[in-house]
């Protein structure tokens, strides 16, 4: 690999590899930061759009106000998803130059799908849809549930380039990339281009880690604290290999940072990172060696300790560990699919509060 010296390590790493980095928020400040040292795409979901409101409200308070007077009728959810939609666009207009550059492989911001719609592959397909003619250069989120692996195959057939999200484990990653070459093959099949699409597929690398720490004290397991760390670098790590191996046409992208080998473990690798501003900052200020990791194995003894005191670890690493219909009730996916549930209900408890409050509060 050819060594090269960027603005800081992040930077250096998108210049002696194909590893590339998102910036996991619709924050234009923190996007705009991001794209000066070589992010490549962005994210958001109800959680990212409810920070963003809480650190930009004077920016987005007005917005909220205008959609409230310019319809009348509607409710707080119709607001939610308005403003969803209005910070999400206003981001990816500034990743559109790379979009562009890149042929559609790059540059793009992801908008997520009604966490609520995680069972009901039609709903999530009919969202997406729409979702996909808001901007071009666009990744739609949707939950690798049995629905969203159906969802996926559909979405792909129709042209839509997907982030699979709700994502923690070996057979979800296999199962994701299975649909979307079922999707890619059927739109070829019908003479469809495919060239500019760009699905990935992600991996909660820090989720898994948590699920696990939460298993641990629930069910008083002993183990080395430091194991820990490792169980979604080792998940990940495998399902790059699978993907590798069988040319899958989805490109990894991991998130949920708790540590930085959810970083410095995967440089070298054609996949992506979607990393939180703060943790961006942590990466840039730390010493750690920009090299490349991905070829470094999970120390073995970790995984077999991991393997033996967790069934869940199992489920994770196993590519058979789980069946399509048992990805909504994996434990990690349970809390996600929970937390983005409580952060879009905050999310329009922000929307309610200017709808109906106080004249003053309003600014009026």
């Amino acid at each position: 690999m050819a060594l090269a010296t960027g603005k800081n390590p992040l930077h250096t790493m998108t210049l002696m590899s194909p590893t590339e980095f998102w910036n996991d928020s619709c924050s234009r400040e923190e996007l705009s930061s991001a794209i000066e040292y070589g992010a490549t795409g962005g994210t958001s979901n109800p959680t990212i759009v409810g920070q963003v409101l809480k650190k930009e409200m004077e920016t987005w308070k007005p917005v909220i106000v205008k959609f409230i007077e310019e319809y009348p009728c509607a409710s707080e959810d119709d607001i939610s998803w308005k403003i969803i939609e209005e910070i999400t666009v206003s981001a990816a207009k500034l990743l559109k130059p790379v979009y562009d550059k890149s042929g559609g492989r790059n540059g793009r911001l992801s908008i997520q799908t009604n966490a609520k719609f995680y069972r009901d592959a039609k709903a999530i397909v009919g969202q997406a849809l729409y979702f996909n003619t808001l901007y071009p250069n666009n990744n739609i989120k949707l939950p690798v549930t049995r629905a969203g692996i159906d969802a996926i195959e559909e979405l792909t057939f129709q042209g839509v380039s997907v982030n699979a999200t709700v994502s923690f484990t070996v057979p979800q990653s296999v199962a994701v990339a299975e649909a979307v070459e079922r999707g890619l093959e059927r739109r070829k099949k019908d003479g469809k281009d495919i060239s500019s699409m760009s699905p990935v597929c992600t991996i909660m690398v820090g989720r898994l880690d948590d699920w696990l720490k939460i298993t641990a004290a629930k069910k008083n397991i002993i183990t080395d604290p430091g194991y820990l760390e490792w169980a979604g670098v080792a998940a990940a790590k495998k399902a790059y290999g699978i993907y590798m191996k069988r040319g899958y046409r989805t490109r990894l992208l991991n998130a949920a940072y708790r540590n930085h080998f959810h970083w410095s473990q995967f440089i070298g690798g054609d996949m992506s990172m979607t990393i939180p501003y703060e943790w961006q900052q942590k990466f840039i200020a730390s010493d750690v060696e920009v090299k490349e990791r991905i070829g470094d194995p999970v120390d073995p003894g970790i995984i077999a300790e991991l393997e033996r005191k967790f069934p869940d670890f199992r489920r994770a690493y196993d590519e058979n560990g789980m069946k399509s219909e048992e990805f909504e009730n994996y434990g990690a996916a349970r809390r996600t699919l929970l937390a983005f549930l409580g952060s879009y209900t905050e999310l329009a408890g922000i929307v309610r509060n200017i709808m109906i409050s106080d004249p003053d509060v309003r600014g009026e």
